[in-house]
C-alpha cells in the first residue's frame, strides 16, 4: 500500500532515514498513529548539542544497543524524534534542522509552520 500521509508542506510524506532505520515502526517514516504517543514525527538531522541535551534528559540516542538492531546516532544522522523533544530543545537553544518534506503534517498541531521553516534542512548547508 502506497503511503499516503502528509508532510507539513502539504504534500506526500518523504522517508526521514532507512540507514538507520527510524520511526514508530522502522520504516523510515515518521509517521502519526495513535500507538505513538510520544509523536516520533518530526524529521530531524541531529547534532551534537541535540543528541548530549536528550541523553542529558534520559534520552540516550547515542548509545548502540544492538540486541535491538540499534547503532547509536551521531551528528548528522536524521531521526524521527518526538515533536515535543524538539520543542523543549528549540526553547533551551539546541534544536537541530528539520526536513520538512519527511515531517509528519501533525506536527502543525504544536509548531507553526514559520518556525519549522527557520530549522529547514537544505542539502549541502550545516547549522539553523
Amino acid at each position: 500500500m502506497a503511503n499516503r500521509s502528509k508532510n507539513v508542506l502539504g504534500t506526500e510524506l518523504k522517508a526521514c532515514c532507512l540507514d538507520p532505520v527510524t520511526g514508530f515502526y522502522r520504516d523510515g517514516m515518521c509517521s502519526s498513529s495513535p500507538q505513538d504517543p510520544g509523536e516520533h514525527t518530526l524529521c530531524a538531522i541531529v547534532t551534537d548539542d541535540f543528541l548530549e541535551y536528550t541523553a542529558e534528559l534520559g534520552n540516550d540516542l547515542i548509545t548502540p544497543a544492538p540486541a535491538f538492531g540499534y547503532p547509536g546516532l551521531k551528528a548528522g544522522d536524521r531521526w524521527c524524534i518526538c515533536v515535543s523533544r524538539w520543542v523543549e530543545a528549540m526553547r533551551v537553544g539546541c534544536a537541530p534542522q528539520v526536513d520538512l518534506e519527511a515531517t509528519h503534517v501533525s506536527v502543525l498541531n504544536h509548531v507553526d509552520l514559520d518556525i519549522l521553516k527557520r530549522y529547514a534542512h537544505v542539502e549541502g548547508l550545516t547549522g539553523n
